[in-house]
């Protein structure tokens, strides 16, 4: 292994400030407590936090902004690296690609390509960084478009746990390519990816809600819509039980409400993708007048504001997996544990709509590279305390038994909460060549503490 300088990087211990700053989470209900960490602007930093890690008998841990905090496994024993890759989105639009630093918030990618009149299949917060989201899959509010967001990353920079900095696509180890791409990390360190851009310069995005009393029939018009809506739109069906938080509107916070929201990828006629939006949402107006309806023909920037995903980090508890089906049975199931009048403790249990393009495999995919189930289900809640927190998680867990039918046991990386919750995201033959290569870049497990459930069968 190359030597490198430990004065390279600033490696702080618990009580240091830099500490401090290295371990923050977005997910404040899921600290890590690494025995060692650092905040890594540059690659030199990133070797000398793996050599100081070697030197120490300590594993490596990444991470960035903390947004999966919640699934990560405990760092006790480890050296947490936090990428801040210095440099910003290099945006080249004749090829329609960007390159994009690890670190890099979804935000500053919107804001970057939107300027030439394209986007990325970025998520609905622009606090989310790109590398974790896009290696773990990624559902884009344009995915039943164009598919699963990790099958636009044309090409990974990474520092193996040998410390070697290397550029990895379909022509350079095209085997790291594939298992960098869903395969559930503990590869190196990213930092830097490429990502293939598409034409967005208007879509039609909003949200609309309305009170508890009507979530059976708004759920049964929505889920009648989604099986044929057209692949342009991706929209999500949500209970809502909002605390008055600040930026929380006073109307959304007096009860259970619900809310379908999402997206229509516009063209080069706007028309159509305002009749789109309105094939959908007219049948639920005509239920009943929305308390508050922001849906309108804009720009992808205000895709980020949509789902009204929070700016600053809270605590969360939750739990996901995908479902084969809606049924009047699964309707009246998911009611019954969440619609007015349960006590839900939950501030969010919804409905995404997958299918589409997000259930076609691509011809140069990666480990994971489509999800077949129509519908992914997710529920969070805040614990503010032991007691909701145990309250949290009976309501999770009676949703878990009453959606059980319906339970295909899979789910989607980037939805999950916790490492012991259930897992599925890839097949035994996935799961057996993303080892080999792993036992290629990492024969001692130095970065096994990253490796997701259910990605490996190796005994580390």
């Amino acid at each position: 292994m190359t030597s490198f300088d430990e004065r390279d990087a600033s490696i702080a211990l618990p009580g240091d400030p830099a500490y401090v700053a290295a371990t923050r989470v977005f997910n404040l209900a899921a600290p890590v407590t690494p025995a060692a960490a650092l905040t890594a602007r540059t690659v030199n930093e990133i070797r000398a936090g793996i050599t100081y890690a070697r030197s120490a008998g300590l594993s490596v841990r990444v991470h960035t902004t903390g947004h999966s905090a919640g699934a990560a496994k405990p760092m006790a024993g480890a050296v947490l690296i936090r990428t801040e890759l210095d440099g910003a989105v290099e945006v080249d639009p004749d090829r329609r690609v960007a390159r994009i630093p690890a670190g890099t918030q979804w935000k500053a990618v919107v804001e970057a390509t939107s300027a030439h009149g394209l986007t990325a299949p970025h998520g609905s917060s622009g606090t989310v960084g790109i590398v974790g989201y896009l290696l773990r899959g990624g559902i884009s509010f344009y995915g039943r478009q164009t598919g699963l967001a990790v099958n636009h990353v044309r090409g990974i920079e990474l520092v193996t746990p040998d410390g070697e900095l290397v550029w990895t696509d379909a022509d350079n180890d095209p085997d790291l390519f594939w298992a960098l791409r869903g395969g559930g990390g503990g590869f190196g360190v990213v930092t830097a990816i490429e990502v293939d851009l598409f034409p967005a310069s208007t879509v039609v995005t909003g949200a609309a809600f309305w009170p508890g009393e009507h979530a059976r029939t708004l759920l049964t018009l929505w889920d009648k819509w989604c099986r044929d809506a057209p692949n342009a739109v991706s929209t999500s069906f949500r209970v809502l039980n909002l605390p008055p938080f600040p930026g929380v509107p006073e109307v959304l916070s007096g009860g259970t409400m619900i809310c379908v929201d999402g997206v229509v990828l516009g063209g080069a006629d706007d028309s159509v993708a305002l009749g789109q939006a309105d094939d959908l949402l007219a049948p639920l107006r005509a239920v009943a007048e929305p308390v508050m309806d922001t849906w309108h023909l804009t720009t992808p920037q205000d895709i980020l504001a949509t789902h009204m995903d929070p700016e600053d980090p809270v605590p969360a508890q939750g739990d996901h997996f995908l479902l084969t089906e809606l049924t009047e049975d699964t309707i009246d199931e998911f009611v019954k544990v969440f619609g007015p009048g349960t006590e839900s403790p939950l501030v969010m249990a919804g409905l995404r709509q997958l299918g589409g393009n997000l259930a076609q495999p691509s011809p140069t995919g990666g480990a994971l590279d489509h999800l077949t189930a129509p519908y992914l289900y997710s529920g969070a809640g805040i614990p503010l305390d032991a007691d909701t927190s145990a309250t949290i998680n009976d309501r999770l867990e009676l949703a878990r038994a009453a959606l059980s039918p319906w339970d295909s046991g899979r789910t989607a990386p980037t939805f999950i909460e916790s490492p012991t919750q259930p897992q599925g995201h890839l097949t035994p033959e996935a799961i057996a060549r993303v080892d080999e290569v792993r036992a290629r870049l990492d024969p001692k497990g130095l970065f096994k503490g990253d490796v997701m459930t259910n990605t490996t069968a190796r005994p580390f």
